[in-house]
């Protein structure tokens, strides 16, 4: 009997592992799109040093206008967020997901040509309306394909392709001129539009505009098996449940349950921000030319980035394992101590008379230290947890929200680095990264909720406090 029970076992699991090979495949396409943005999001790492050193077919450009390249892209992604939110509950998730490489394509070819500062500008502008459209649609595909063993450890190739993306240009950037390496990432996003064209609907999406017939061969496609009835069945009393709910911006903040997970949701992606991630990834190579090292900032700007995607990678596929909650927590508190380090570092050999010439390791130590412990919560949770806490009614809405709230992280630290760095010293806002990486272990601690090999429904149930069969006979009621 024993032998039985692990013939059938390993059966069930070797049929779990061969159907979630579709799922995969759409993830890995779908995040062409994260993958140039990674890079685009990082170009100014590698661009800035030949700008400001005037070694380029471009006029001399100051580090005051080249601060502007982090600037713009948060902007515009702003403005754009609302347009996102319609389109992703319109159009579908699908074309919105391929709409992103046509900013992106843009972004690049006005690389590739620009002769003067503002061209940059006008190219950074479409940056931040790919980000927009990424940010807004691909979460939400990702989680509305997947199911939830595949979620918890693929649904991270978002962050892993962003991270990716920025470690390529790094390499790429620092090697080839301003021109060439438009040309050579101005390739993927047109690879990207084509292979998205034969990538299935959300059968979510499919089943909000009542055609189940059109969600039966989604869920054949991603599941690998003809028989999705039990499953369609499961799917559809989900979303009619869900959009039975009212979906105005005003339930986001009146309704308790999708005000929590708003109000989660900004504080979570506010965690990742304000451990200083985005400012390392637009300023990397300038940071380590300002610490000095053995080595040169774009070498080690390649080891920082690489170590970044090794170790994404790496805790991408244990977060099913551990659990966000934990992971957030472990996150947050080692940032606070290698931070905490750094600062201290930048001001004794900026402010006191110490000689720190045999520690000139510590800055790229440190910075590599502080990647890999980011990767194991903080780089990668928020953007996972983007497409997990709301309900379908209100989830395009929420996405747009959080996408303004983003903008205003990135367009913040990034300039606010900038301008305390320059004028105080890079000690400043290392110890701010850190104090705000102390505060984010207490709201992980308290706030940060579970949703480790739930499906879709369980979380809204579990942000409702109610169990599935209470939820059921609730709907039934109604």
């Amino acid at each position: 009997m024993g032998e039985s029970e692990n013939i059938l076992e390993r059966y069930i699991s070797y049929k779990e592992k061969s159907c979630q090979w579709p799922q995969v495949i759409v993830i890995f396409v779908a995040c062409f799109g994260s993958f140039t943005l990674g890079a685009l999001f990082c170009w100014p790492s590698p661009a800035i040093p030949i700008l400001i050193s005037n070694s380029s077919h471009v006029d001399i450009v100051t580090i005051e206008e080249a601060s502007y390249f982090s600037v713009i892209p948060p902007i515009s992604a702003a403005l754009t967020a609302p347009l996102v939110a319609i389109l992703v509950d319109t159009i579908g998730r699908k074309k919105t997901v391929m709409f992103i490489a046509i900013p992106q394509f843009l972004s690049w070819i006005l690389i590739a040509s620009a002769e003067n500062i503002y061209i940059f500008y006008l190219s950074r502008l479409f940056t931040g309306i790919g980000e927009a459209a990424l940010f807004g649609a691909l979460p939400t595909y990702i989680g509305e394909i997947s199911e939830p063993h595949v979620r918890g450890s693929w649904g991270n190739m978002v962050s892993i392709s962003i991270y990716f993306g920025q470690f390529m240009i790094n390499v790429v950037g620092g090697y080839c001129t301003i021109r060439t390496t438009a040309v050579i990432f101005g390739c993927i996003p047109v690879v990207h539009i084509v292979l998205m064209s034969f990538l299935p609907e959300s059968p979510y999406f499919l089943l909000m505009r009542n055609n189940v017939k059109e969600a039966r061969n989604s869920l054949k496609q991603l599941r690998w098996i003809q028989d999705v009835d039990k499953e369609l069945l499961k799917l559809t009393d989900d979303v009619n449940r869900q959009i039975s709910e009212s979906g105005t911006f005003k339930d986001l903040f009146v309704i308790p349950t999708n005000r929590k997970a708003l109000l989660i949701s900004i504080a979570v992606r506010g965690c990742q921000q304000l451990s200083g991630l985005s400012a390392f990834a637009v300023y990397t190579q300038y940071i380590f030319d300002q610490a000095g090292g053995h080595l040169s900032s774009t070498t080690s700007a390649i080891i920082f980035t690489a170590a970044l995607v090794l170790s994404i990678t790496g805790f991408a596929f244990i977060v099913d394992r551990f659990g966000r909650k934990p992971l957030m927590i472990f996150s947050n508190f080692g940032c606070f101590v290698v931070l905490l380090i750094e600062a201290t570092y930048f001001y004794i050999a900026r402010e006191t008379e110490i000689d720190v010439s045999n520690l000139k390791w510590i800055p790229l130590a440190g910075m590599v230290s502080y990647i890999i412990l980011c990767s194991s919560g903080l780089g990668i949770i928020p953007t996972l947890m983007l497409g997990e806490l709301f309900s379908a009614s209100v989830k395009a809405k929420a996405l747009c929200i959080l996408n303004i709230c983003f903008a205003i992280y990135v367009l913040s630290i990034s300039k606010l680095y900038q301008a305390l760095s320059h004028n105080f010293g890079m000690f400043v806002p290392f110890y701010l990264f850190s104090a705000c990486c102390l505060l984010g272990v207490i709201f992980s601690y308290y706030y940060v909720p579970e949703t480790r090999g739930k499906t879709l429904e369980e979380i809204q149930q579990g942000l409702r406090g109610r169990t599935r069969h209470e939820d059921e006979s609730h709907f039934i009621k109604c």
